[in-house]
């Protein structure tokens, strides 16, 4: 009966147009997978398609027919750019070796968007001699394939290749590509990236004035887990307060207990940033800082407490409370006004006699007003 359909190109056409019903789709994908070759050069034309779920269906199907390779490899060399970028996805989801050699060939094609994805299936393929082949991409005039590069060549985890993967990390003109070189690096897990990401969070270009691209770097180093508590506990003694703000941050995060008494040391530096990130740290330890706290709480400097009272706030230990309510008699106006925000949030009724001490005090009203209202919202 193929004469009524068309022939078998009348039948892989009509189980195409069927992928568009959700109540034929399976039915109709099983049969072109059957047809195998003969389904490839319509499933080819149809990745034209504007429907995005629908071109997902395609490639999936096409991605499980084999022999449809030969068709691929050809429509990746002639084929309209949009979809060549849609073949190579293909070979990305079969992990098709025997595409490794047409998707190289993409990779001196003159579009950037199909050399950044046969980079990208290249990687996710994972046969590691493709590698001598990925370096020169991190080059490429264009960021988009220097950026593909870089997550491609860390997904092998060969840390022979760290080093020029730091080069863009440090020294790629768009803080987008340097942003997925942080990225890849971090995916490693590999210790042998730890100095380069320690480098990069010591570059002033990572950070002045790009806290959102700082958070990738960041976000890296934290992967490389316990085996970066060392290093960012000397990062602690940096000459730039950024650093040591940051290498704060990170040590509170990753929770090793080697970083304590560090921190409890930072808790004292010049710039109230980084002894307020300290403060912060520490306060994710919960009860083994709070005798670092109540040391701090004695200091002659305000903002040392004041940052001592919001940490202590975010701990759960029986003598919170206690310490907070003493600290409502602190010489320092911030530091009572931080001291009742505190309790206001942690509601504990044994606060409500100090503050009403506050309240009938009206020398300053406005403390004496903010006392009120936190009690009322304790009730």
């Amino acid at each position: 009966m193929n004469w009524l359909t068309g022939g078998p190109q009348g039948e892989v056409k009509r189980l195409i147009a069927q992928l568009s019903d959700a109540t034929k789709r399976d039915s109709a994908a099983k049969e072109l997978i059957k047809l195998g070759a003969e389904s490839a050069p319509q499933l080819i034309d149809a990745l034209q398609a504007q429907d995005p779920n629908l071109i997902l269906y395609y490639q999936h199907i096409l991605a499980r027919i084999s022999s449809a390779t030969p068709a691929l490899t050809k429509a990746l060399a002639t084929a309209h750019p949009v979809v060549r970028v849609r073949i190579v996805e293909v070979f990305e989801l079969s992990k098709d070796r025997s595409a490794i050699p047409a998707l190289l060939d993409a990779l001196r094609g003159e579009y950037f968007t199909v050399r950044s994805r046969a980079t990208l299936a290249l990687g996710n393929i994972g046969d590691a001699s493709v590698i001598p082949f990925l370096l020169p991409l991190l080059k490429d005039t264009e960021g988009e394939v220097r950026s593909a590069a870089c997550v491609a060549i860390a997904k092998f985890r060969d840390p022979s290749t760290f080093d020029d993967i730091t080069n863009v990390l440090l020294d790629d003109p768009m803080i987008e590509v340097r942003q997925s070189a942080a990225r890849a690096l971090g995916e490693t897990e590999h210790p042998a990236a730890i100095p380069f990401l320690m480098e990069a969070l010591r570059d002033s270009s990572w950070w002045f004035e790009r806290e959102q691209a700082a958070a990738d770097l960041l976000t890296a180093i934290e992967k490389m887990g316990l085996a970066v508590v060392d290093p960012l506990i000397e990062a602690l003694g940096d000459k730039e307060g950024t650093v040591r703000r940051y290498a704060a941050i990170l040590l509170g995060r990753l929770g090793d207990a080697r970083a304590i008494e560090e921190l409890g040391m930072t808790l004292y530096d010049l710039h109230n940033e980084v002894g307020k990130a300290a403060a912060e740290a520490l306060a994710k330890f919960g009860a083994p800082a709070v005798d670092i706290f109540i040391e701090a709480l004695n200091h002659p400097e305000a903002e040392i407490r004041e940052n001592s009272v919001t940490a202590l706030s975010k701990i759960q230990d029986a003598r919170v409370i206690p310490l907070l309510i003493e600290m409502l008699g602190d010489p320092a106006r911030d530091v009572q006004k931080q001291t009742m925000l505190a309790l206001g949030e942690l509601r504990d009724q044994r606060a409500i006699p100090a503050l009403q001490e506050i309240i009938s005090n009206r020398a300053d009203r406005d403390l004496s007003m903010l006392a009120k209202e936190i009690v009322e919202s304790m009730k």
